[in-house]
């Protein structure tokens, strides 16, 4: 018990008296620091005493598919920033290949009496995947936040990169280039994402071939495979559904002996770090990552407070972010 009081009062910075009169209920303490000693015992991984155990934590889930994608690290420090002036703490539960599972994770997060969850990427984007853990969450009353293009029988609210202006923005920008031969690198057929930005696509080039459409896994690798194909069917323009994806088409036209941007220009989506530092710096759509991710907080909050949140999409704006590779379309 000593050593318990010890280590949530450092935690917490205060004195292991106050944290004794929290976990005995006794009066004279802030609404503030009661919570903030509760969500020590949390994040340390001591029980509440049976009195307490009643009441949600003031611990936020923020699940992601990966941190190899730097959008996915950015996203959790606007959000994690976020959660933190609301006093409250965010867990980071990040899939590995082989590892826990996303309705691992959840399953976790209950356990945890979480007071909500925010995903940034996940089974929800994907039409085929299984989605029971999300209906667990939903049964249970979990207020959740969705990041980008969630399925829309799930129910929950969501905020979103509106991603047939960003194809607008992409396909635009190619033309004006004069290329005319523009393929598109997506993720997989059942990706909600994707299928926006194909449907864009489709909209503005109705006779847009099916061979200029290729599909991979979001990696440089999936990029790189999914772009040979279509080098090879004569596609000069690129417009690619992550940064990663577009990286992995800049790598395999250099091994194709083909210059970007002077034979083949490539489009990235996200604008996540240091894509101004690859050579060359890659023209890509800009996610407004700090605009969606304080927005997904305060959704989240306003259902933590009880307020009653619609199950809509709130679109953002992206922006087209022109470097270095991008250029006019070959001659023939």
């Amino acid at each position: 018990m000593t050593r318990r009081l010890a280590e949530v009062a450092k935690k917490v910075g205060v004195s292991e008296a106050t944290v004794s009169r929290v976990l005995n209920g006794k009066p004279g303490v802030s609404e503030a620091t009661r919570q903030a000693v509760l969500s020590a015992l949390d994040v340390l991984g001591y029980e509440r005493p049976t009195q307490l155990r009643g009441e949600r934590a003031r611990l936020v889930g923020l699940v992601l598919p990966e941190l190899q994608n730097p959008i996915f690290p950015a996203f959790a420090e606007v959000i994690g920033g976020a959660l933190a002036q609301l006093g409250l703490t965010p867990v980071l539960c990040t899939q590995t290949k082989g590892g826990v599972s996303e309705a691992d994770y959840v399953e976790l997060l209950l356990q945890q009496q979480v007071s909500g969850v925010v995903f940034a990427g996940g089974l929800y984007a994907q039409a085929d995947a299984p989605h029971d853990h999300y209906r667990l969450l939903a049964d249970r009353n979990i207020p959740v936040v969705l990041i980008n293009a969630g399925i829309a029988h799930l129910g929950f609210p969501g905020v979103s990169c509106d991603d047939t202006v960003a194809v607008e923005q992409a396909w635009r920008h190619l033309a004006s280039l004069g290329h005319e031969r523009i393929g598109l690198v997506l993720g997989p057929g059942d990706h909600v994402p994707s299928a926006r930005k194909l449907a864009a696509a489709r909209t503005i080039a109705p006779d847009l071939p099916d061979e200029h459409v290729a599909r991979a896994i979001f990696s440089i690798e999936g990029g790189h495979a999914a772009a040979t194909k279509l080098i090879d069917r004569g596609v000069t323009g690129f417009i690619c559904a992550s940064d990663p994806l577009a990286l992995g088409v800049v790598r395999a036209a250099r091994r194709r002996g083909l210059d970007v941007p002077s034979r083949i220009s490539v489009v990235g989506y996200d604008d996540s770090a240091l894509m101004n530092c690859t050579e060359p710096p890659l023209t890509t759509v800009r996610q407004p990552i700090e605009s969606m991710g304080k927005a997904a907080v305060e959704l989240l909050h306003a259902q933590i407070g009880g307020s009653l949140v619609p199950a809509d999409e709130l679109l953002f704006e992206p922006e087209l972010v022109v470097r270095g590779s991008t250029a006019q379309a070959p001659r023939a």
